[in-house]
């Protein structure tokens, strides 16, 4: 929310003639506004506003050297600025449409209603604050975003080193039991193709399973419950019995559905 104080300590520059600045400047200080600037020279605006990033300019159309239209024109050309920060002064009906069509958002007509200033100023600040807080706040989430997303792939490139140390190979399934991702040498290790350790079956799958434990892992699994250092062995066509142990833990998403699940594997060669 934007307070009182907020609005009263905005920058507010005011592009007029001598005796409208005085009249104007006379006002804004007895309303309590802290923060006024003054020019009589358009072609300072640019410069001014760069330097100070007015929250409004209170800006007349008909100044000599450059009209307002054209101080308009080059203000809009600053990408910072989300919303056009002008509020025109003019005592022409014609030039009230044409400033609308240009991008400005309010004009104070001429000659002045002093109790029409007060409230025109006071509401297009309160506007324009509030954008420089929603554009303060998108930047903030951007940010976040980009620092949070830096964040997740340090992890993941932490983890994936992690796995890769204390493991033979890393695997993940989606929510009907295909692996989606593998890295290292499963097939070299396994003889097996991936698919081959859920129930799907493969014309390359090689025999000698033990298929007690592997109906326990498929029990697990579809239990989805987590299971750690689960050992299952098989029996090469050598006759060497080859022990393997997996770890894995069901993926849900944000809706907690289930999505897969993910784990690690090593061969216990050599291992009682």
């Amino acid at each position: 929310m934007i307070s009182e104080t907020d609005i009263l300590n905005a920058k507010i520059l005011i592009v007029d003639d001598q005796a409208n600045v005085a009249l104007l400047e006379q006002l804004l200080t007895e309303t309590h506004y802290a923060r006024v600037t003054s020019t009589m020279n358009p072609r300072e605006v640019f410069d001014l506003h760069r330097e100070n990033a007015y929250n409004l300019i209170l800006l007349d159309l008909q100044m000599p050297g450059m009209d307002g239209f054209q101080v308009i024109e080059g203000l809009r050309t600053n990408d910072s600025d989300r919303s056009l920060p002008v509020l025109v002064l003019t005592a022409q009906a014609g030039h009230k449409l044409r400033a609308l069509q240009v991008g400005v958002r309010d004009f104070i007509s001429k000659p002045f209603d002093l109790v029409e200033v007060r409230t025109r100023i006071h509401n297009m600040l309160e506007v324009q604050l509030l954008y420089q807080q929603l554009d303060n706040y998108n930047r903030l989430l951007e940010q976040t975003l980009q620092e949070r997303t830096a964040e997740l792939r340090e992890s993941e490139a932490r983890f994936r080193s992690l796995t890769e140390l204390a493991s033979d190979w890393y695997w993940e399934q989606d929510e009907a039991g295909s692996f989606i991702r593998v890295s290292g040498p499963v097939l070299e290790v396994l003889g097996i193709r991936v698919d081959a350790f859920n129930d799907q079956k493969t014309i390359d799958e090689p025999a000698g399973w033990n298929e007690a434990e592997r109906a326990e892992l498929r029990a697990r699994i579809a239990a989805r419950e987590p299971f750690l250092d689960f050992v299952f062995s098989r029996v090469a066509d050598n006759g060497v019995t080859r022990r393997f142990q997996v770890s894995g833990q069901p993926m849900f998403d944000k809706a907690c559905r289930f999505i897969g699940y993910r784990g690690i594997g090593l061969e216990l060669a050599g291992k009682a």
